[in-house]
């Protein structure tokens, strides 16, 4: 992703949810304070990025730190953090890709499962489902983390298709959110 392209992606994100909400605008951290770091979204096909990083913002409001904004309190959080998973969805409807939005229908799942069982597999969850998102690879290692709690699975088909390197970097950027 060019930094044209990033830039464009967390304006597009800030300005649409400060549309959509007055209290969303309120919540957006001044720019000069913002984290404006693409966590997820460099494993994704570009038509997946934002969407992809429209949906982690709302998983760091319900988990983490998020990037872009700073709720008043944690029912605002909670409230922008749904606002955000169910709006990167609607942005990921409109790729045309059915499968995608099943991936990341199930990712939000996992994930809450992860998070229920003390978090582990949790950014396995989010690497591999980036970097396969709408291809149908991720069922077995999905089924692998969810029902034997092993993450390996995940991991291998994230740096398969994505590299080691950038799901290292992926992995660490998304400790540093949600450890």
């Amino acid at each position: 992703m060019t930094s044209t392209t990033a830039s464009d992606l967390w304006d597009t994100l800030a300005a649409e949810a400060a549309a959509e909400s007055p209290l969303w605008g309120e919540s957006l951290r001044p720019p000069h304070e913002r984290d404006l770091v693409p966590v997820f979204s460099p494993l994704c096909d570009e038509q997946f990025a934002l969407a992809i990083e429209t949906i982690y913002e709302g998983y760091l409001l319900h988990y983490g730190r998020p990037r872009l904004f700073d709720p008043a309190d944690t029912d605002t959080a909670l409230l922008l953090g749904d606002y955000l998973y169910a709006h990167g969805l609607v942005r990921l409807a409109g790729t045309g890709s059915v499968a995608a939005v099943e991936d990341l229908a199930e990712l939000i799942s996992l994930c809450a499962q992860a998070r229920a069982d003390g978090g582990a597999g949790e950014a396995e969850a989010w690497v591999a489902t980036a970097a396969a998102l709408g291809h149908a690879e991720l069922a077995d290692a999905r089924q692998a983390l969810r029902e034997r709690g092993d993450p390996v699975p995940l991991a291998d088909l994230a740096e398969r298709l994505a590299g080691a390197d950038p799901v290292d970097r992926a992995c660490a950027a998304h400790a540093l959110r949600v450890g």
